[in-house]
This record gives C-alpha cells, sequence and structure tokens, in this order.
C-alpha cells in the first residue's frame, strides 16, 4: 500500500510541472497563468489588429491589495500610484514591441464569470489621434477582462489610464488618455 501512494505522489509531481506548462489545461483562477487576447483598434482610417499577451505569475497579496486601496481611498489616484510603485513585478502585458510590468492583478467572482482587473504602472499605448489628449497623470495601463471557467472572454485594455475605487473593494477604470481597446480572450493553445 505504502509503494503505490509513493507512484501516486510520483506521478502527481510529474504531472503538475506540465499542468502549468499548458494553459489549455488550467482552469480560470489557476497561476501563474498567460492570458492571449485580440486586440483591434480604429482610428480614423486606421486599423491596428495585434495579439495581446498577459503572463500573471501570481496575483497581489491581500496586505498589498488593502494598502493600494487604502491608499486609493485617502489620497486619491496619487495615493495609489504612490503605494503601487514600489511593489514586485508580479507579471507583464505584452503587444508587438511594447511590455509593461504588471504590479496589480485582482480576480473576483461576477454573476457566475470571473472578472480579472489587471494594473501596470506604466502606460503602454497611445493610438493614433490620442496624443492631443496625452497628458500627465494618465500613468498606468488597466486591462479589465470577463472570463468564464475555461478562462474565455472579454475585455478591455487602457493604455494609458487612472482608476478610482470599485463598489465590492477593488478598483475600476476612472479615465483614459488613450481610447480604451476591446479585447477578445483567445482560447488557450492545446499542446
Amino acid at each position: 500500500m505504502r509503494r503505490l501512494w509513493m507512484v501516486a505522489v510520483g506521478a502527481a509531481a510529474m504531472l503538475l510541472p506540465l499542468a502549468a506548462m499548458n494553459p489549455a489545461v488550467m482552469a480560470a483562477g489557476t497561476y501563474p497563468r498567460t492570458i492571449l487576447a485580440s486586440a483591434k483598434a480604429t482610428s480614423g482610417p486606421t486599423t491596428i489588429t495585434t495579439t495581446i499577451t498577459i503572463q500573471i505569475d501570481r496575483l497581489v497579496e491581500s496586505s498589498r491589495r488593502d494598502r493600494l486601496i487604502k491608499g486609493l481611498k485617502q489620497n486619491g489616484y496619487q495615493g495609489f500610484v504612490d503605494v503601487m510603485r514600489p511593489l514586485p513585478v508580479i507579471g507583464s502585458i505584452k503587444a508587438s514591441n511594447r511590455e509593461v510590468p504588471i504590479k496589480y492583478a485582482w480576480e473576483t467572482d461576477v454573476e457566475g464569470k470571473h472578472r480579472l482587473i489587471i494594473v501596470s504602472d506604466t502606460p503602454m499605448f497611445f493610438l493614433p489621434g490620442d496624443e492631443p489628449k496625452a497628458r500627465p497623470g494618465y500613468r498606468l495601463t488597466v486591462v479589465q477582462l470577463i472570463l468564464d471557467d475555461r478562462g474565455v472572454g472579454t475585455g478591455m485594455i487602457a493604455g494609458a489610464a487612472r482608476v478610482k475605487p470599485s463598489p465590492d473593494e477593488g478598483v475600476i477604470l476612472e479615465d483614459y488618455a488613450a481610447t480604451p481597446v476591446n479585447l477578445v480572450v483567445l482560447p488557450a493553445p492545446s499542446k
């Protein structure tokens, strides 16, 4: 019996790294996690289509999230940014030749789906035509996703934004200097 138990534990230890390497095996809410999303932005006659890759190693710790929310409530947007700057990087958002670090990622359940909010303390992009609005104070990249249990869904990315407190004690997009781009989260590639 002991030998059977050791074989089962050994097999599980070998399979766990395989599941971690294959995003298709991972359910929504499992980290580390890679999310691929199709993004299409139109500004006048110009249409830009790209794939956004979001790599999240883990969610922000509850104690750090609480400090961020407290900073946001007490000192507004600047309080959030001040608390976020020294936090460790917990992932990245990549598009074409641009990558920004993730410092905040938090997942909640909303009406049977998973709402994932991701924030970088670095602006990712300004779209053509947004330059006149590209003003100081819009220093965050904000991604909001609504995902089903398979990790498929929709969302948006604001490449230069501000946040405000949400009713559920989290953060949500307040305003943006670069027009938000709609995202369609792609099914995880099978290997």
